[in-house]
């Protein structure tokens, strides 16, 4: 399966920076889709970012992409023997 990651850049800054100027920071998070990481004493305490990003759910995803080739549910001629080693109950592989 193959999921397309978006890239978003990410910038730290200080939060008395970010109080500032917090009206232009918003803006910009906006126009060039950058998130901001607003830290304090140099330990980030909150994230900033462009809304409606959300990354696509893995949920249905995949739908209407599998195909199916032929009969499914009619038996088929041949012999599987996928679980006799199990049916003596041992444990082991056969020699």
């Amino acid at each position: 399966m193959v999921m397309k990651k978006t890239v978003v850049a990410t910038r730290s800054i200080p939060a008395g920076e970010f109080k500032a100027h917090c009206l232009r920071l918003l803006d910009e998070v906006n126009t060039t889709r950058t998130r901001l990481v607003i830290t304090k004493r140099g330990r980030p305490v909150a994230e900033l970012g462009p809304i409606g990003e959300r990354p696509p759910s893995i949920i249905g995803s995949m739908r209407g992409t599998g195909r199916i080739l032929g009969d499914i549910i009619s038996p088929i001629d041949v012999a599987w023997g996928a679980d006799e080693r199990n049916l003596s109950g041992d444990d082991q592989p056969p020699d």
